[in-house]
């Protein structure tokens, strides 16, 4: 194994052994780091229950290749998969932007993101990196990111609005975020597109595109920062009408 790629592994298991124990939830149950910003007003599902088909059923409806063209994925981008789980996305962007674009793969799992880091070293995937991030927080550097891909996971984020304040500062100029979800309750493993709007509207998105396509096992959605973000004490939590307020926990 070259020296570099060597240097590289140790640094992303060492990384994920030094990030995972920071920010310990207080009696809340809420990270004290997400305490300026309202909860969800919502429930959340559980993490990695989401049930997809294996990557050979995925590719055989092309829905990478769908999500992609829709996103206007091109050579030389900069693109940041966030949940990357396995890493479906991540190397399949990896693919498309090449050898001079860049994928940053970040999952809040450090087992997922240690065997992240091992298949990206198997496949030679020199154009990404991998970093843990966090519940609210994806920890990504700014004015970095073309696209940030949230693909079948914005329902298991337990702190929504802190996590999509803290993302926007991420994306260049023109940049946008792309959401892969499907349309049924949060605590179901998705959620409604009514809902996904008013909580990016809240910290200062707005809606460019919206496409239904059998292809993504639900809807695609690309989001564009719409002037300044607003200050955390003045976000509001979003509900749909007529829904229960979520259980505090």
């Amino acid at each position: 194994m070259p020296a570099r790629r060597s240097i590289f592994l140790f640094a992303v298991l060492a990384f994920t052994g030094v990030i995972a124990g920071c920010d310990k939830p207080q009696d809340d149950g809420r990270l004290s780091s997400a305490r300026a910003f309202p909860r969800a007003d919502r429930p959340v599902s559980n993490l990695g229950a989401n049930g997809f088909s294996s990557e050979t059923e995925r590719d055989s409806v092309n829905e990478a290749q769908t999500v992609m063209d829709l996103a206007d994925i091109t050579e030389g981008m900069s693109v940041a998969d966030i949940g990357a789980g396995e890493g479906y996305y991540t190397v399949r962007l990896a693919q498309r932007v090449g050898s001079e674009g860049r994928v940053l793969a970040q999952d809040i799992d450090p087992d997922a993101v240690r065997d992240l880091g091992l298949r990206i070293e198997r496949e030679r995937l020199d154009n990404v990196s991998i970093k843990l991030g966090a519940e609210d927080d994806p920890r990504l550097p700014a004015n970095s990111f073309d696209r940030v891909f949230l693909v079948h996971m914005y329902h298991e984020v337990t702190e929504p609005y802190a996590f999509l304040w803290r993302l926007r500062p991420a994306l260049r100029k023109g940049g946008s975020v792309i959401v892969v979800d499907v349309d049924r309750p949060t605590d179901s493993h998705g959620i409604s597109p009514a809902l996904l709007f008013c909580e990016f509207e809240a910290v200062g998105f707005r809606l460019a595109e919206f496409v239904r396509k059998p292809q993504m096992q639900g809807y695609y959605a690309r989001l564009e920062a719409a002037g300044p973000a607003p200050a955390p004490d003045a976000i509001r939590p979003c509900r749909l009408a007529g829904s229960a307020p979520a259980a505090a926990s």
